[in-house]
């Protein structure tokens, strides 16, 4: 993804609120399911992830991996995720 389709991203984000949250549990395959079902609905999330800054890296690189998901940007306890759905 170039920076310019980031940019875009970046401006359509900003108005959205965090659709799943990352709580004490960690990351967990119920979080992961609800993370997907979101990208398929919206392709454009927020993710609020409540942990330590070393721990709020480590988790946002995991839900890229496991979603084949693109992190867009990452501020404080927010992360943008954006995931192509093929079926629109």
């Amino acid at each position: 993804m170039n920076p310019i389709q980031k940019k875009k991203l970046k401006a359509q984000a900003h108005a959205l609120n965090p659709v799943v949250i990352v709580g004490q549990a960690g990351l967990t395959e119920a979080v992961l399911k609800e993370i997907n079902v979101a990208l398929d609905a919206h392709e454009l999330i927020k993710i609020k992830i409540r942990a330590e800054r070393d721990e709020r890296a480590v988790i946002s690189e995991q839900i890229c991996a496991e979603t084949k998901a693109e992190l867009i940007q990452s501020i404080g306890q927010i992360a943008v995720v954006y995931r192509q759905n093929p079926k629109k």
